[in-house]
């Protein structure tokens, strides 16, 4: 699939949470396991307008599946996510259950 865009991302983010989204900023996220990187990239991070979770701000980035297709995540922000790393944290331990 290649690269996925910040507009892509920022069409995600308002398509499953229902507001606008402002770009912020690109993080670079390098998330290992003992000396295994499990995932490493950029999450972008949007800011939230009229979110009806509240959340004021969301964390999107993509993953490459085996089949060339890309799996795209919007981790939005909260007391247990308060972090770029801390949102693909949490959504690889989703992903292990």
């Amino acid at each position: 699939m290649g690269e996925v865009s910040t507009d892509q991302l920022k069409k995600a983010v308002e398509s499953r949470h229902g507001c606008k989204a402002t770009f912020v900023q690109s993080v670079p996220v390098h998330e290992r396991q003992e000396d295994h990187t499990v995932w490493s990239g950029q999450v972008s991070v949007f800011d939230l307008r009229f979110s009806s979770s509240g959340a004021f701000r969301c964390y999107a980035w993509w993953r490459e599946l085996p089949d060339g297709e890309a799996k795209l995540f919007t981790i939005l922000h909260s007391p247990e996510t308060i972090s770029p790393a801390q949102a693909v944290r949490s959504a690889i331990l989703a992903d292990t259950k």
